[in-house]
């Protein structure tokens, strides 16, 4: 019998084959997914082993009911960060307001779920690691497709064929440009930089928030427990995109460094701490916008296709909900043309939305004028007496279809 209960016969999906690039968020949710509908999949990863760690990421409105249907929410539940104060700081380190987390993510309490980026990974694998193939310290090198499939070179030097190639290798995907062509021409630059890392919890931080603004630049200490560890955040407005110097390690610290250079507060404990921090990732916030996510046999999820950026706070949810509809596409059409045209269709609009809220004002946590970053303390004021935000409509903008059994 199939996992989905059907008998295995040669109408069932059982001997198409699924290679997945990237073990990140979305890979193991596709995976799980496919291999629940009776598909042969490999994920091939070109990490070492499974990355742990990372910043803490939100999972959302529709999410959960992703989450819920794969059984993990309960583990999930227990990975959940309970951040129980965010205090917004101003230049000399003096207090805007202090709010509860959800008043400011416009997250809804008691549903909507923190945790760390490494956990839900590490969630994820712990589900499908038994029945998917994984492929670790390797990445694929050419594709190159025909009428029976598509022909995989390894890094490696193995060469493998599969019915369907994924690429769910994150923003700055190499099975996107092998694809279809450099980011450059999909990536929409918000106009920030950002760095993460983490650094010694001198501060005595303990389940909380703390942001500093001024003018065009902010840094976070983000305090995820009682630990001596905290995550760093420094974020900076840059008009045009630094390409060049985010090519180079030393370049983008001296990037950072210099733009953060003079100010006040724990600022220049935070550079030296990211000058010496063996994490280090510099960024910029951009999103990717592609007019279709598919090319004959090889398709596009999560960030590879639809990167909304942090700025949204909806990467983690987005890359959960489209593996499951993308999966259930495949599921419901033996035709992948049909499949992926389902995807592209049923998805788009959801992604749009949420792209969309950068757009609808949600960048205001990080101002760029000495006027907007006041108007945006006047709300953090006014916030500390109104009740609770009420969840975004994006969150909860698509109802998931039940699972399709195979064709």
């Amino acid at each position: 019998m199939t996992p989905t209960g059907l008998p295995m016969t040669v109408s069932t999906t059982a001997e198409r084959e699924v290679l997945i690039s990237g073990a990140g968020i979305s890979g193991p949710a596709l995976a799980y997914w496919l291999h629940r509908s009776g598909f042969a999949v490999t994920v091939v990863e070109k990490a070492g082993a499974l990355r742990d760690g990372g910043y803490p990421i939100d999972v959302r409105g529709t999410a959960i009911e992703v989450v819920r249907r794969m059984g993990i929410l309960p583990r999930l539940r227990d990975a959940h960060i309970d951040s129980r104060r965010c205090t917004f700081l101003d230049a000399e380190g003096g207090v805007v307001a202090s709010l509860n987390p959800h008043a400011v993510a416009g997250s809804v309490e008691g549903q909507d779920l923190e945790v760390r980026r490494g956990d839900l990974a590490a969630i994820l694998y712990a589900k499908v690691r038994d029945d998917v193939e994984f492929l670790f310290n390797d990445s694929i090198d050419t594709l190159d497709q025909s009428e029976r499939g598509v022909d995989v070179t390894f890094h490696s030097g193995r060469r493998r064929t599969f019915d369907l190639v994924v690429g769910a290798d994150g923003m700055h995907s190499h099975t996107r440009e092998s694809l279809f062509g450099p980011e450059e021409q999909f990536h929409r630059y918000l106009g920030y930089c950002f760095a993460i890392f983490t650094m010694p919890n001198t501060f005595g931080l303990s389940h909380e928030l703390m942001l500093w603004n001024t003018p065009g630049k902010a840094a976070a200490l983000y305090a995820v427990g009682d630990n001596d560890e905290l995550h760093a955040f420094l974020n900076f407005h840059q008009p045009e995109p630094p390409f060049d110097a985010l090519r180079d390690p030393d370049a983008q610290r001296d990037l950072v460094a210099t733009t953060f250079e003079g100010a006040g507060w724990e600022i220049s404990r935070m550079v030296n701490a990211m000058r010496d921090a063996d994490d280090l990732f510099v960024d910029m916030a951009g999103q990717i916008r592609m007019p279709h996510w598919s090319r004959g046999r090889v398709a596009l999820v999560g960030d590879a296709a639809y990167a909304p950026s942090f700025l949204t706070g909806q990467g983690s949810s987005l890359a959960l909900v489209g593996a499951y509809m993308l999966a259930n596409a495949l599921a419901a059409n033996r035709d992948h043309t049909a499949a992926f045209a389902a995807y592209e269709r049923d998805v788009r609009g959801f992604v749009a939305m949420n792209q969309a809220l950068v757009d609808n004002g949600e960048a205001t946590l990080f101002p760029t004028t000495a006027r907007a970053l006041e108007q945006r303390n006047t709300m953090l004021r006014d916030l500390v007496t109104m009740p609770s935000a009420t969840a975004r409509p994006a969150h909860s903008a698509l109802t998931l279809p039940e699972f399709a059994p195979a064709p």
